[in-house]
């Protein structure tokens, strides 16, 4: 894959991201409705400034140190115009099914080298769930943009969606929190990883629904809705059969503090 930009400002960290919502056609709807006490785990909104662009020099030095603490041969390379090139790692974390061209051969070295559209071959399609927090490894360029990332991504999976419905977010920690920050579709990665070095449990870049809080329904095919309205009867069932486990187990406790105390003299 081989374009440097402002950064949105919208913080989530993990436990306010998953809790109590289920994640189907609409974005993270019928969230829980019940006052809690406030969370050490809280969204943040942060007003960035647009930081200076380095000079080739800065460039260089921090190239030098990254590739002094990568240890698995995988450091970044400067190239005379002042663009290097190195490789990131993006975890996959879809909650979604994706669409999939249907009844089309395993990608070959060929079709690799002659960047072969194996998706246009075929207008069969179908859908399935990728891994959960599948890993892959990209090779790119300083001016490669996030929204060439999640085009690149979804080429090497033959994922046919609308590149739109997916974001690609920076994992960060702060004081024992996991924070997750949307990035700009004119962000770029590569400058990213430079500025936090090689380690990926100080920053790392995660693929997920893009969740914008409207949903483009007429961006989806039928065969999607129809796989939104059975993962939406499979939550439901899923929740009514916890509340059911829940108020079962109350059940039989007070039954058995009713038995207790009628066995109990006088």
């Amino acid at each position: 894959m081989t374009v440097d930009s402002t950064m949105s400002s919208g913080y989530c960290s993990l436990d306010e991201e998953l809790e109590d919502c289920f994640f189907t056609a609409k974005t993270s709807f019928f969230r829980n409705a019940q006052s809690k006490a406030p969370s050490k785990n809280v969204c943040k909104v942060l007003e960035e400034e647009k930081p200076r662009a380095p000079t080739l020099q800065e460039i260089r030095q921090k190239i030098d140190s990254y590739n002094s603490k990568e240890k698995n041969c995988l450091g970044m390379k400067l190239s005379d115009d002042g663009t290097y090139t190195g490789f990131i790692k993006v975890h996959l974390k879809l909650r979604r099914p994706v669409t999939v061209p249907a009844g089309i051969r395993p990608r070959s070295i060929y079709d690799a080298v002659k960047e072969v559209n194996l998706a246009a071959t075929t207008d069969k399609r179908t859908s399935f769930y990728l891994p959960l927090d599948a890993i892959k490894q990209l090779h790119i360029s300083s001016t490669t943009t996030v929204s060439e990332v999640i085009q690149g991504l979804l080429k090497k999976f033959m994922v046919v969606d609308n590149p739109q419905k997916f974001a690609l977010f920076k994992r960060t920690h702060e004081d024992g929190q996991v924070l997750f920050q949307k990035l700009s579709i004119t962000d770029c990665p590569l400058y990213l990883r430079l500025l936090a070095g090689p380690d990926t449990d100080i920053l790392s870049f995660v693929l997920k629904e893009n969740e914008t809080g409207e949903v483009e329904w007429d961006a989806f095919s039928i065969p999607e809705l129809q796989n939104f309205l059975t993962i939406l009867e499979k939550e439901e069932q899923d929740k009514i059969q916890q509340v059911q486990r829940k108020y079962d187990k109350f059940k039989q406790r007070l039954q058995e503090t009713l038995r207790d105390a009628q066995g109990k003299p006088g």
